[in-house]
């Protein structure tokens, strides 16, 4: 599953997958960042997954999904993109395509990248997990 011991510190997440009619994906690239990632991040006290997904989609896209259309697909564990030494849990849902116009919040950059070439840096989660599994789907 992931190169990491238990002994690794565990950061929990929600992300969310978003693919337009051609099957691309969207992925997000964090100000200060190298590598792309699912929108999605770190859950406020009290929240689950669901609506962490939702607000995160809300804070860095500036669109409001459909808690109804959110559907899980699963919970994955991989190495950290951005923070050395620890794993990321990620409760990972899909929901229908939506225009995004921009990045916002800590967001710097927008990629709808093409899931069976993706030429552009992936986090571990992401290329690991989520693009095998969306490719196995297909």
């Amino acid at each position: 599953m992931t190169s990491r011991g238990a002994s690794s510190p565990v950061i929990t997440v929600a992300a969310v997958v978003i693919r337009d009619d051609d099957g691309r994906l969207l992925t997000v690239r964090k100000k200060g960042a190298v590598r792309f990632m699912l929108p999605g991040g770190k859950p406020e006290p009290g929240e689950d997954g669901r609506r962490t997904a939702l607000r995160e989609s809300r804070e860095e896209l500036a669109v409001e999904l459909r808690a109804d259309d959110l559907v899980e697909l699963g919970v994955f564990r991989a190495d950290a993109a951005n923070e050395v030494g620890h794993l990321v849990e990620a409760t990972v849902f899909e929901h229908p395509y939506v225009r995004v116009d921009a990045p916002a919040a800590e967001i710097a950059e927008l990629q709808w990248i093409d899931v069976a070439s993706a030429n552009v840096p992936l986090a571990p989660l992401l290329a690991d997990h989520i693009i095998p599994l969306l490719l196995a789907r297909r």
